[in-house]
């Protein structure tokens, strides 16, 4: 079948999955249903203690078996070394056919595409995708296909159903001997757990893996005592030196500053831009240095932003403590300085993925936001945005947040040079769309600005704005006009992943890369 916005998907995977195609951003809002409920077995013993000697230990007890479902958080991003202990501890257990349920997987993991290949890990559903994994996939070497979800999808599919976590491993930079774990302090600080939070609630075992074991109570904990049924202590949990994500980078390109002067004249022309707006941003390059060139209109205009979400990053924080942003609620600390606010600024707060993004329930703080400046791999001239498949279609990117903040975003803005290494990033159709061009307001490159024709407001807001104002199907041309018109890459009829609608209807599905 075709869904709304004209990816082909194949009905046996629909009819497999009991799934829908997707059918637009709005078709399920105000929908109901009962949440998932864990299996809870209660404390036998009220002086039994919880701490293991060792991983395989808590997985034991936990009777990890064939089959089973696993899932882990990414807050030490290139520095975790959760997986990859849990994962050895699995295969020398002689365990097969295991899900890894994961917010985000990358470079670190790269020993999984290993367990792949010898059928220890035979299905993978993430938020994010990189490195040999991503590989192992496109090249067809999953046994069934991976699903990828945005961060808020993939809570919703927790809460509601749709995957059933056996044993949640969640690294904790601190953690006591009953289970209270925090973000801060010891040696592998990463500021939040917001993706664990829901693992640890809906998961039928949680096992706390620390390399900081503290006095008990840890307060106030992230993950409660409740919810835990093992802790482990390990050497180290994660490298600290690579908590700080790969893509934060302050830039002085041309092109880059550009497109951040254009994206702070737009904001700033904009009728949300006033006094109590709120607003997210990306970590790359010319996403960060609006932060930087938001900061004199602000102290010109006599205005604050009221709140700030999503990845934080220093830059932001820096404009907390100037007094020029009321509140940041954080779930995802992208670099130390963003963690060191979290220890030290009582405005700066930890909010689970649910609170941040979930779509189906009484109200996600991407529903209050007024911007968002988002990255893209490729925009369509039907503004469809592609950030998971690269230029040779295999999988290497994650849609996070993505979907979710231009879902509930007033102004959702993306920002994407015209060409990246003589490759287009306007395009006629993206190889993979991840997010809906309904969702999509602006885009912004070097080259222009489109505005989505959709927004007939927004048309009419800049008609008379000295901006350089180009159609979608104008910027196309002349990134064509510079790079010729890309050849389709090559695929094979195999599905290897789908992409998940966060609502969890089918927005897009990849097939296995023709090499």
């Amino acid at each position: 079948m075709l869904n709304k916005i004209g990816r082909e998907i194949p009905d046996e995977i629909l009819k497999a999955y009991g799934k829908e195609g997707f059918q637009g951003s709005s078709y399920r809002n105000g929908a109901s249903y009962r949440k998932a409920a864990p299996t809870v077995r209660g404390v036998a013993d009220p002086q039994e203690s919880k701490m293991v000697s060792s991983i395989r230990e808590a997985m034991e007890k936990c009777g990890a078996r064939d089959g089973m479902v696993f899932s882990f958080h990414h807050h030490f991003r290139d520095g975790d070394y959760i997986v990859n202990m849990v994962m050895k501890e699995a295969a020398e257990m002689g365990l097969r056919d295991i899900t890894i349920c994961a917010s985000s997987l990358g470079a670190a993991h790269d020993p999984v595409a290993e367990y792949i290949e010898q059928g220890i890990v035979t299905e993978i559903q993430s938020s994010g995708v990189r490195g040999k994994i991503g590989e192992a996939i496109s090249r067809g070497k999953l046994k069934r296909p991976a699903i990828i979800r945005s961060h808020g999808g993939r809570v919703r599919a927790i809460e509601e159903g749709d995957v059933h976590i056996d044993i949640a491993f969640v690294g904790a930079p601190t953690c006591d001997e009953y289970g209270n774990a925090r973000a801060l302090g010891g040696k592998s600080d990463c500021g939040v757990l917001s993706y664990s939070m829901v693992d640890a609630r809906y998961a039928d075992h949680v096992v706390v893996i620390t390399d900081c074991l503290v006095p008990y109570p840890n307060c106030p904990a992230s993950i409660s005592q409740v919810d835990v049924d093992y802790v482990c202590v390990a050497d180290q949990i994660g490298n600290p030196n690579k908590i700080v994500s790969n893509v934060v980078r302050m830039t002085k390109d041309v092109r880059e500053l550009m497109m951040a002067r254009y994206c702070t004249q737009l904001m700033a022309e904009s009728p949300y831009f006033k006094d109590g707006f709120s607003f997210q941003t990306g970590a790359a390059g010319a996403t960060l240095a609006v932060n930087s060139m938001l900061r004199p209109i602000l102290q010109e205009q006599g205005i604050k932003m009221g709140f700030a979400i999503g990845g934080i990053t220093k830059p932001m924080c820096d404009l907390l403590d100037e007094g020029l942003v009321r509140k940041i609620v954080d779930a995802q600390a992208f670099d130390l300085g963003a963690i060191e606010s979290l220890r030290t600024n009582p405005n700066h707060f930890e909010i689970s993925t649910s609170e941040y993004a979930n779509p189906m329930n009484k109200g996600a703080y991407v529903n209050k936001l007024d911007f968002v400046l988002l990255g893209a791999l490729e925009v369509d001239v039907d503004f469809n945005v592609n950030v998971v498949t690269g230029s040779d279609g295999i999988v290497r990117g994650a849609p996070g947040g993505h979907p979710d903040t231009a879902a509930g975003a007033k102004c959702a803005i993306i920002i994407a040079p015209l060409i990246r290494g003589r490759i287009p990033t306007i395009c006629d159709r993206v190889v993979t769309a991840v997010t809906p061009g309904e969702c999509v307001d602006v885009v912004i490159t070097d080259y222009g600005i489109a505005i989505n024709p959709r927004r007939k407001d927004l048309l009419e807001v800049y008609k008379d704005s000295k901006l350089p104002f180009r159609t979608i199907e104008e910027l196309r041309d002349m990134a064509y006009a510079i790079t010729g018109k890309p050849e389709e890459i090559p695929f094979k009829d195999r599905v290897v992943a789908l992409v998940e609608s966060r609502d969890g209807t089918i927005m897009d599905v990849i097939r296995e890369i023709d090499e």
